[in-house]
């Protein structure tokens, strides 16, 4: 603690990126209301990332409340071998179809828009990506997170076999 009883700020574990901002409108009988709507990605290069969507009159509290979401929506994904994905996987979220395929050591991160934002936070660094579909940020990102969530990947070990020995 510190004099004036506070608690030390301590460094934040997931690092945040702000995906998009755009300016939506609502039609009502008085007229059009303005609003700003925010997409937030956060992730801690270890295997977590989470995805937060508000919307607020200012741009500032719909990033407050989009990061809050985030944090509320953080999901697990599987890193193997070379920081990349166990296999090739290509998955459908409406209109955005975003194909995954792991990469050898050294191959380097080839993503696009979104998809890049959300590889490089989850911590893959070998991963070679296509976007088909849309061009659409959330959803590209959205169906990047539901693949990589959708990965099965063993966590059990193998046991050991013992040879027996004759004498």
């Amino acid at each position: 603690m510190e004099k004036n009883g506070r608690q030390p700020k301590q460094e934040k574990q997931f690092e945040e990126r702000l995906l998009e901002v755009r300016r939506v409108t609502r039609v009502t009988k008085g007229g059009r209301q303005l609003a700003f709507r925010a997409v937030m990605i956060i992730g801690d290069k270890k295997g977590k990332i989470g995805l937060g969507l508000a919307k607020s009159q200012d741009v500032i509290g719909a990033i407050q409340k989009a990061t809050h979401d985030a944090y509320k929506n953080i999901k697990k994904v599987p890193i193997v071998g070379a920081n990349s994905v166990p296999y090739g996987k290509t998955h459908k979220y409406k209109a955005a179809l975003v194909r995954l395929m792991p990469a050898g050591p050294g191959t380097g991160l080839k993503a696009g828009s979104s998809v890049r934002s959300v590889l490089e936070l989850a911590g893959y660094n070998n991963i070679l990506t296509k976007i088909l579909g849309t061009n659409n940020k959330l959803n590209n990102a959205l169906a990047t997170i539901n693949a990589l969530s959708l990965y099965k990947v063993n966590t059990v070990k193998p046991k050991k076999v013992e040879e027996k020995t004759e004498a």
